[in-house]
């Protein structure tokens, strides 16, 4: 939603997925908004028990990847999707997300998202919304759908 809104009043904005590596129909946004870039930092497979050392060395990738896109100055929005996520299951360390974090540009907005974000994520954030599960169509048998999870 805040990508949208920022990309509708003419703004630029990156967006890193730390817990992707598949096609997905938000890769094709790129298309349509030219000041929107996407990139992926995840395996195609989604991690299920303790990350390999692959999951954890994209992540960092993805990691130096987003310092490079802050450093840059280009973007109006950097977005770490899933980072909280990514942190959460050990494929990065909370202290290392906010050193990158520091060094973003006065006027640039990052956000953070992801379940369980760590309390040190959450007591420098100026903003923390928490999603939570009530019900879920997953588990009466209904996968991902192009367009929705996909």
């Amino acid at each position: 939603g805040l990508s949208l809104r920022m990309l509708s009043a003419g703004n630029r904005v990156f967006f890193g997925q730390f817990m992707k590596g598949r096609d997905c129909s938000e890769l094709r946004a790129s298309s349509l908004f030219e000041n929107f870039r996407i990139e992926q930092f995840g395996n195609a497979e989604f991690i299920k028990g303790n990350p390999s050392r692959d999951d954890i060395s994209r992540a960092e990738k993805g990691l130096l990847r987003m310092k490079e896109v802050l450093d840059s100055g280009l973007y109006d929005m950097v977005v770490f999707d899933e980072v909280n996520r990514a942190v959460h299951i050990g494929l990065l360390a909370a202290g290392e997300v906010l050193r990158v974090v520091d060094g973003k540009p006065d006027a640039t907005e990052v956000i953070l998202t992801g379940r369980s974000a760590p309390q040190e994520i959450i007591d420098r954030a100026d903003l923390v919304t928490e999603m939570k599960e009530i019900k879920h169509y997953y588990n009466a048998g209904v996968m991902s759908r192009v367009g929705i999870e996909d």
